[in-house]
């Protein structure tokens, strides 16, 4: 298959297919010409790349997804591991993002937003009082 079947199947842009390339994330056969030549393999590798980024799994963790993905006598325990892991980091990542709403909601909550030049929003970011 060319770039752009394997582009529609995959539901990847060529660039980003390429790039995994690049990276050895995918590697397709080349014919005589030069060009690529993507199996239905390298679709179903795209595929799985494709979903594990939309999870927020970085590319080298997608590069040890992959390889246990192609690994028929891997344990399930390598994955859970793996998956684990990027569980905590969103836990942490929502925990920043609520301390960081429920600190911006304050800021908002104290301004008058009226026409007077004070704002505790400015004093905020400026340093003058603390976020915290």
């Amino acid at each position: 298959m060319n770039i752009g079947t394997v582009s529609e199947k995959s539901g990847l842009p060529p660039k980003t297919i390429r790039y995994y390339e690049d990276i050895g994330l995918i590697s397709p056969d080349r014919r005589d010409n030069g060009y690529r030549d993507y199996s239905t393999e390298d679709v179903h590798r795209l595929r799985f790349l494709q979903r594990s980024r939309g999870l927020g799994f970085s590319v080298e963790e997608c590069r040890q997804l992959l390889s246990l993905y192609g690994d028929t006598h891997r344990e399930s325990a390598e994955v859970k591991a793996i998956a684990e892991a990027k569980l905590t980091e969103i836990d942490r990542k929502l925990a920043e993002l609520q301390g960081l709403r429920d600190m911006l909601s304050h800021l908002v909550a104290n301004c008058h937003g009226d026409g007077r030049p004070q704002c505790p929003i400015i004093d905020g970011l400026s340093g003058k009082v603390s976020l915290q």
